[in-house]
């Protein structure tokens, strides 16, 4: 099924969501999404296991958390994608995405089985988006007093997942180099 659809006006998301919308290209979202899944396959696939905790910084997380928080991330968006597009205007809190890194202990994970579970997730992302009858997007719902459409969610998770994988190119080359 082939699905473009209309960019998001600013006024259907919260501002710091802008950057993520601006990374998305125009174009059949589905499309992009399963370009997406085989370029994250092929990034972090790359990367040794012995390298998975690495950090480019003190503070900074492992790259191992990195592919934690992009799943993680992609399941709440998703959820709030369903729940806007069904219609529940039922005001959704937002999350605090270091205790979401801390508590998945990501380092525990190896690098296969982390891009497993994001292979199921991204694929039950795109059987929702797919799945979802025209008006649905539309539908606006509220994320941490923020109004937000169903439309401005699923670019949200491919503009995440884009700076994501820009950042792990950028800053830990490190580990990408002996990939």
């Amino acid at each position: 099924m082939k699905m473009s659809l209309i960019r998001p006006d600013a006024a259907e998301y919260a501002a710091h969501f802008t950057p993520y919308i601006g990374l998305v290209p125009d174009g059949c979202l589905p499309d992009l999404l399963r370009e997406q899944a085989e370029r994250v396959k092929e990034l972090f696939g790359a990367i040794r296991e012995e390298d998975g905790d690495y950090r480019y910084a003190p503070d900074k997380w492992t790259v191992k958390e990195v592919l934690g928080h992009v799943i993680d991330t992609e399941l709440i968006m998703t959820y709030r994608l369903m729940r806007v597009a069904r219609g529940d205007r039922t005001p959704l809190p937002s999350f605090d995405e270091n205790d979401f890194v801390r508590g998945g202990e990501f380092g525990r994970l190896s690098i296969a089985d982390l891009l497993a579970h994001f292979g199921i997730v991204r694929q039950a992302t795109l059987t929702l988006i797919e799945s979802m009858p025209e008006e649905a997007w539309e539908r606006e719902g509220s994320v941490a007093g923020h109004p937000v459409t169903a439309r401005a969610l699923a670019y949200i998770v491919a503009g995440h997942e884009r700076h994501h994988t820009r950042l792990l190119e950028e800053r830990y080359g490190a580990v990408i180099a002996n990939a």
